[in-house]
């Protein structure tokens, strides 16, 4: 940006104004139309939209271990406030995830006792996830600990599609 004497005001010399001050005409050097300048916001809000979409299914409350579950022909309606107790594959006892955090039998029994203490029990539903080769024996020890408390359970299963589920033939 340069600045030029204005000449030519209504016959002042010299560009020199009524007030004695001298009036400066502005020129820049920059084109009319800076054309890419003009993309840069939304650049920024397709960024900004790229990174909710990365991020996003890291914000979802999960329980964080990555389980097979056994194929159901139902699914669970929403509740409004849920405790997921999973059961993982692990070597010789399957690993129990309360949440995202990893807990033995005992200490499962132990915060089950607390919460219903604190009186979670009447509000809470508790969801099982059971990968699929975990051993009934201890997926019905934690049901039953868990009805025992006094909670509510439901156990989860993968949703797939009625053609799976097709009826023996007779032999």
């Amino acid at each position: 940006m340069r600045a030029l004497p204005r000449g030519g005001d209504g016959g002042q010399e010299n560009g020199q104004s009524q007030a004695g001050t001298r009036a400066l005409k502005l020129e820049t050097k920059l084109p009319e139309r800076p054309g890419l300048l003009h993309a840069v916001p939304v650049l920024d809000v397709f960024a900004l939209l790229w990174l909710l979409f990365l991020l996003g299914p890291s914000l979802l409350r999960q329980s964080g271990v990555m389980v097979e579950l056994p194929p159901s022909r139902f699914q669970l309606e929403r509740y409004q406030e849920t405790l997921v107790i999973t059961l993982g594959p692990g070597e010789g006892a399957p690993r129990i995830h309360l949440g995202r955090d990893a807990v033995t039998l005992a200490e499962l029994t132990e915060r089950m006792e607390q919460l219903r203490e604190e009186g979670a029990a009447a509000k809470v539903m508790v969801l099982l996830q059971t990968d699929a080769g975990t051993p009934v024996g201890i997926e019905r020890e934690i049901s039953e600990m868990v009805l025992g408390k006094g909670f509510r359970l439901a156990m989860v299963g993968a949703n797939v599609p009625a053609a799976r589920f097709t009826k023996p033939s007779p032999k």
